[in-house]
């Protein structure tokens, strides 16, 4: 049941845009405030909105965390929109909706479609751009006591972590997938009251917070792939997988994702990396589901969106561009050295 579109009016920094997804891996690239990640969050609410006792408004406020859980705030504030928000989200058998205004208390938004969205098994992960397991310990109830404030993302992906990975056999996709993870982060994630540890083969457990930021980030993928959580039918969100990985397990990223969306998982990324974007093309099969998904603004200033089966074929593409300008730049350095030589 993968999510197939999503429109947005008058919400955060949209003013008003449609986005059509395929069933496979959909690459979100731009600059920072494009609103990539806004996109996924409104995705992954409606995912949670599945649930028979999880409201599409509440889930979205838990996770954009705007003052006082007022959602109110999440409408557009340009100066020449109007004061309500729209949002819908489609998936293959249904549509979920959501209104709301500025004088909308809490997350008290008009939500349109529930009973039938209900139907559908929406399993979903979120993994945010921050490692947080090692901060796992205690983090829930310091939340709930109001010590620190994280967003859901951070909450759901340690409950989805914490999830038993006792039960049943691995199977051979599953066996594949922990290996090439097992090889990028050299061990297994245990968790050992309520605390994560990487267990690299024989030797003694290591502290999550003692393990390198980029290994941990790769680890993290572990759990929800050994328990299960991550497999045909469900759907991965995963925010800037790149952030402080080596390059040279990009490639190996890469064809995670591929082999991923290729089971059957919808995969969204949002990433600023040009090899990443550059390595999903090279790994992909002839039948691989990809679409890449440019967020720019417009000459209006609005943000717009461009879609393209091919990297190469963005015609915003603000990773490529840059990528472009630094090859420009050292071939002049080069020229003008050479320059030098010859005087």
């Amino acid at each position: 049941m993968p999510l197939k579109r999503i429109e947005a009016a008058n919400f955060t920094v949209f003013e008003d845009i449609s986005i059509d997804f395929c069933k496979g891996l959909n690459v979100f690239i731009g600059e920072n405030g494009m609103g990539k990640t806004h996109i996924m969050k409104l995705l992954y609410a409606a995912c949670w909105a599945s649930k028979h006792d999880v409201s599409f408004s509440q889930k979205s406020t838990m996770l954009f965390r705007p003052d006082q859980s007022n959602i109110g705030r999440l409408v557009n504030r340009r100066k020449n929109s109007n004061n309500t928000a729209h949002v819908s989200v489609d998936s293959d058998r249904a549509k979920l909706g959501m209104v709301f205004t500025t004088r909308t208390k809490k997350w008290d938004a008009e939500v349109r479609g529930k009973e039938k969205w209900e139907k559908q098994d929406l399993t979903s992960v979120f993994i945010p751009a921050k490692e947080i397991l090692s901060n796992a310990w205690n983090l829930e109830a310091a939340v709930k006591m109001g010590n620190v404030e994280f967003d859901d993302t951070y909450l759901d992906i340690i409950a989805a972590a914490k999830i038993d990975i006792s039960r049943g056999a691995d199977s051979a996709e599953r066996k594949r997938y922990l290996e090439i993870l097992q090889k990028i982060s050299t061990g297994k994630v245990t968790l050992l009251d309520d605390r994560f540890y990487l267990k690299p083969g024989t030797q003694a457990k290591i502290e999550f917070n003692l393990v390198a930021e980029g290994l941990r980030k790769i680890a993290l993928l572990w759990q929800p792939v050994k328990n299960g959580t991550l497999e045909k039918g469900s759907i991965l969100f995963w925010d800037e997988p790149e952030a402080n990985i080596n390059p040279k397990y990009i490639p190996v990223l890469a064809e995670l994702l591929i082999m991923l969306e290729h089971e059957g998982v919808q995969i969204f990324v949002a990433t600023h990396d040009y090899f990443l974007s550059k390595y999903i093309e090279v790994k992909r099969n002839q039948d691989s589901a990809v679409r890449y998904i440019s967020f720019y603004k417009n000459e209006e200033n609005k943000v717009q969106c461009e879609i393209a089966e091919r990297f190469e074929l963005l015609e915003h593409n603000t990773i490529m561009d840059t990528f472009r300008q630094l090859y420009r730049e050292e071939i002049g350095v080069i020229m003008k050295n050479a320059q030098k030589s010859e005087s």
